[in-house]
């Protein structure tokens, strides 16, 4: 009795463990690429570096077989490089703002320019 109940836990335990974390790290990579592909490295460089480390971890982690370190990692370097990607898009956007403030305030003057005697 207390075999098959010893069995029934070890059976209960293996399939509660959980599969790879591929989808994680694919995840990952993902939002790292995200952060490259929006000039993370110029307006957000500090938070894309931390993610690429982040992910760079989780890789190790994976190959040397810890498996739920790799998952954690690789969470954890998807919302660095998600940050990375909105900081460099907001940073991206203020400088466009400001540059089209520039071309107005340009214009303004332009325009009293003209309509001075």
């Amino acid at each position: 009795m207390q075999a098959s109940i010893c069995g029934c836990v070890l059976a209960l335990t293996a399939c509660a463990t959980l599969p790879p974390p591929t989808g994680e790290l694919n995840a990952a990579r993902q939002a790292v690429a995200r952060a490259d592909d929006a000039d993370a490295d110029q307006y957000a460089g500090a938070d894309l570096a931390r993610a690429r480390g982040l992910l760079s971890q989780a890789q190790s982690a994976m190959a040397e077989g810890r498996e739920q370190d790799a998952r954690d990692l690789a969470l954890r370097a998807a919302a660095a490089g998600d940050l990375a990607h909105a900081r460099s898009r907001e940073a991206a956007s203020v400088a466009e703002l400001e540059q089209r403030r520039a071309e107005i305030a340009d214009l303004r003057q332009r325009l009293r320019m003209e309509d001075s005697p």
